[in-house]
């Protein structure tokens, strides 16, 4: 390494990234530089929340809608799942969900009172580190510092140099981690084992709707989320602020609808206007007395839930290590496809970190 202090690059402000830079900042202190990367506006990733142009008191989750807690990750994730009940990040959930399929496993449901991705943005306020928005990286090469392999990156606004790191752990969707060029493409060329591991993950694909209604609306439907299996484009429909249990009539509601995953699919490459058009169609099919929504947004998850995991759920994958840097990857693609997934990648990742760092005796 090159200096005492341990430069840690992690691409993508989601849960995984989110709490790998946590778990790192508890266990190392003040011996990592941490700096957190994503393209989007806002952290979240999947856990994204977004808020009515007209009234930004109104918001709507398009992604993650609620969280499921098994009785298997209750005890591996236990301290997790405390330190989000205790500072209210998280509250059981108590809301109806009509349609929701049982269970053999003795599962609790959370949700987020103030939205899905304020459960990201606390594990980055703990991880204390520089995060920074809109920037998408490209490129991750190797460069020499005094007389020292290296890492930098490079991010699409202009070919920007984001400075010099020893790690670096990509946490994006794998069809976006792979086009990342210089280190990660050529690790991928080096081993073909890598490669047709990550070319196996296969995501669903759907659309999300976020329906903005003005104070005093009344989405009047007696659960607070629905899974509907009968209409070929709409899966699921909630009424975030019954589901958080915060309605307020002072504040507008918001509906989320989420298409199928065949749906997605098939209109991927299509419009989003289109799209739009297409599910409001449905929509007042299934809710024949829905209000005039005063604004709406259309957002395509073309990597929304991992339909098919890297085998063996390794938590995550080196690139390329040597003994002055390493880059790896990780993300729920390479466990399983939900929140307790996101943690189990980010332990491996931070465990694969702290163990790198002790053999390089730094």
């Amino acid at each position: 390494m090159t200096s005492s202090v341990t430069r840690i690059l992690i691409v993508g402000a989601g849960l995984t990234g989110a709490v790998t830079a946590s778990i790192l900042r508890r266990e190392l202190r003040e011996q990592v530089k941490i700096v957190v990367l994503d393209k989007s506006r806002e952290a979240g990733g999947r856990m994204s929340t977004s808020r009515c142009p007209e009234d930004v008191r109104c918001t709507a989750d398009l992604g993650a809608q609620y969280i499921t807690q098994t009785s298997i990750y209750a005890k591996q994730h236990a301290s997790f799942y405390e330190e989000l009940l205790s500072n209210h990040i998280i509250e059981p959930f108590v809301g109806m969900i009509e349609g929701e399929k049982p269970s053999e496993d003795d599962k609790r449901n959370y949700i987020t009172p103030d939205g899905s991705n304020t459960v990201v943005k606390y594990f980055l306020n703990q991880a204390d580190g520089q995060v920074t928005y809109n920037k998408t990286v490209c490129k991750v090469d190797v460069q020499e510092e005094n007389g020292k392999s290296c890492l930098h990156a490079t991010t699409e606004n202009e070919n920007e140099k984001m400075g010099l790191f020893d790690i670096v752990v990509i946490t994006v969707p794998v069809p976006q981690a792979i086009k990342i060029g210089g280190i990660v493409q050529q690790g991928l060329e080096a081993s073909p084992e890598l490669k047709s591991l990550l070319d196996s993950v296969v995501y669903s694909s759907r659309y999300a709707l976020g329906l903005y209604f003005k104070p005093g609306s009344n989405i009047d439907v007696p659960w607070c989320g629905k899974y509907e299996y009968k209409d070929p484009c709409i899966r699921w429909m909630a009424v975030d602020a019954k589901k958080r249990g915060k309605e307020n009539s002072d504040v507008g509601s918001s509906l989320v609808v989420h298409t199928s995953a065949p749906f997605g699919i098939q209109h991927l490459e299509t419009d989003k206007d289109q799209v739009q058009v297409i599910v409001i169609d449905h929509l007042k099919k299934l809710l024949l007395n829905l209000p005039q929504p005063i604004s709406i947004k259309c957002q395509r998850w073309r990597y929304s839930q991992v339909f098919k995991c890297v085998p063996d759920s390794p938590g995550t994958l080196v690139v390329k290590e040597t003994p002055s840097y390493m880059v790896l990857l990780g993300g729920d693609a390479f466990t399983h496809s939900n929140f307790d997934g996101c943690i189990s990648s980010a332990t491996a990742i931070a465990n694969k970190i702290i163990t790198f760092l002790k053999a390089n005796k730094v």
